[in-house]
């Protein structure tokens, strides 16, 4: 999921020029954006503040397990790192007991 101060016209757009497959929230308020500390103030052309880049991997139940946050819009995550945090987070997961452990990823 993808979170954006864009409006849902705008974020659509982009969906669709990128063939992205994941939905993108509109949060023009910043409500989400500042929740999870990612507020990129003035960050817009027009001077607007915009969402930090950051890319997070949640696991089933809803912890977060790998962070990559970047100050430079342009610069993201490279698809084998996202991955490489995706394995370990597999790897992590350990049965003790007959119940599944997790054990925590250090965020980068």
């Amino acid at each position: 999921m993808g979170v954006s101060v864009d409006d849902p016209t705008d974020s659509q757009k982009l969906r669709e020029s990128q063939g992205y497959t994941f939905p993108i929230l509109s949060d023009a308020k910043l409500d989400v954006i500042r929740k999870w500390d990612l507020v990129h103030p003035h960050g817009r052309q027009d001077g607007a503040d915009i969402a930090r880049p950051a890319e997070f991997l949640i696991d089933s139940r809803g912890k977060v397990r790998w962070v990559n946050l970047t100050g430079d819009i342009i610069v993201r995550a490279r698809p084998q790192e996202a991955l490489a945090a995706f394995d370990a987070m597999q790897k992590s997961s350990r049965t003790l007991n007959g119940e599944e452990t997790d054990v925590e990823l250090a965020a980068r």
